[in-house]
């Protein structure tokens, strides 16, 4: 029986500085897109793929995050005084998230199509140490940059250097790395680059659409993904 995971982090602790004004009084994962929070968009993701634990992280307006999430069975792992990226912040939440694999998303996309946690449960096999969810350029909307990864027939992943997937920020991880990991602050790509080397990474591709709302201008083309205008 393949080891699914039963937990998610959802990462909303970051400054959200690209959002400029807007998260002036507030974090990024509470500005709402289509009326409601973009957290509230990804707990939905969370719900409706039957994942039975959620946790969510928090830093910048910590107590924002809190208030917003109180009364509902979701656990915050609190960082401070300072924050810890995506490695740090994950290996923080060990505790409340269980034994490893997990699944990971961040709070600033919006996406149209199939549930993104139920495809990579789909196709989580026991050789991986990671799955990463990504997606073609084309159904990329709102995001400026290149492909991250190439895959090859077998799913296996190496970096694309501006060419290939685009990572949705979405995936399943098993987390027995991080305790290698000597900083108290670091990213996932840290952790990615070693299971690179073990040839034990791995993606798949989203057939959907994606918004990235981690911009301004993210706010509209995502409602308008979801209204199914032309973006």
């Amino acid at each position: 029986m393949r080891n699914v995971p039963t937990s998610l982090m959802l990462f909303a602790a970051g400054f959200g500085t690209r959002m400029g004004s807007l998260t002036a009084d507030r974090p990024k994962p509470l500005i709402e897109v289509a009326g409601r929070a973009l957290l509230d968009h990804a707990l939905d993701i969370g719900a409706d793929a039957g994942v039975p634990r959620i946790v969510v992280n928090a830093h910048y307006k910590a107590e924002q995050i809190a208030a917003h999430l109180a009364g509902r069975d979701i656990a915050i792992s609190r960082e401070a005084p300072d924050i810890l990226d995506t490695g740090g912040g994950l290996r923080a939440a060990m505790p409340l998230l269980g034994r490893s694999p997990v699944f990971t998303m961040n709070s600033d996309a919006i996406w149209h199509g199939p549930n993104p946690l139920a495809l990579l449960a789909e196709a989580w096999r026991d050789d991986m140490d990671a799955l990463l969810l990504c997606v073609p350029p084309a159904h990329a909307i709102g995001h400026a940059g290149q492909g991250d990864f190439v895959m090859d027939a077998d799913g296996r992943a190496t970096r694309g250097a501006g060419r290939g997937l685009i990572y949705s920020g979405a995936q399943i991880i098993r987390t027995d790395a991080l305790a290698e990991m000597p900083d108290s602050a670091f990213s996932l790509n840290v952790v990615w680059d070693k299971m690179l080397a073990d040839a034990r990474l791995f993606g798949i591709s989203y057939p959907g659409n994606w918004c990235d709302v981690g911009h301004p201008g993210g706010i509209k083309l995502a409602e308008d993904m979801l209204e199914h205008r032309d973006v």
